[in-house]
């Protein structure tokens, strides 16, 4: 049980080393970075959902998964994590503190966007209430 616990205590030590480290990439971690990341996530597996199961995608012929497609998505998303990391070194470069949070906002109402789209696509209704919240965003982004 020893050596397991010395394994155990190994991986976790690596695993935050890395965790922090990346978080100093962002300049820490917000609420708005967990929400991209979540809405990521969802946009990610609402796109599987409208390929995989309704064969509905507008991005294959077919309609159906192609993991090219599903690959170049990963991408994308890794790219707009990047440029968060982009606008944070550019907040301290310029001595802002908004930047980050407004990409992340930007990207935000990019994924959201895309959530209702694959929604529809899957003959879900959108509730208004989530239409006046990307709204709201919108709003919010375009003062920033």
């Amino acid at each position: 049980m020893n050596n397991f616990n010395s394994v155990k205590a190994a991986l976790c030590s690596i695993v935050g080393a890395f965790g922090g480290i990346v978080t100093s990439f962002f300049g820490g971690w917000t609420h708005s970075m967990t929400t991209l990341l979540i809405f990521m996530g969802i946009d990610y597996l609402s796109g599987l959902f409208v390929a995989g199961v309704f064969k509905k995608s507008p991005k294959s012929e077919s309609g159906a998964l192609n993991s090219k497609i599903s690959f170049k998505g990963l991408c994308k998303k890794a790219m707009m994590l990047l440029i968060v990391v982009m606008a944070h070194r550019f907040d301290m470069e310029l001595g802002f503190n908004y930047l980050r949070d407004a990409v992340c906002v930007a990207f935000i109402i990019n994924e959201s966007i895309s959530i209702v789209e694959n929604g529809g696509l899957m003959g879900v209704k959108m509730p208004d209430v989530i239409k006046k919240a990307i709204d709201l965003l919108t709003d919010k982004e375009n003062k920033n």
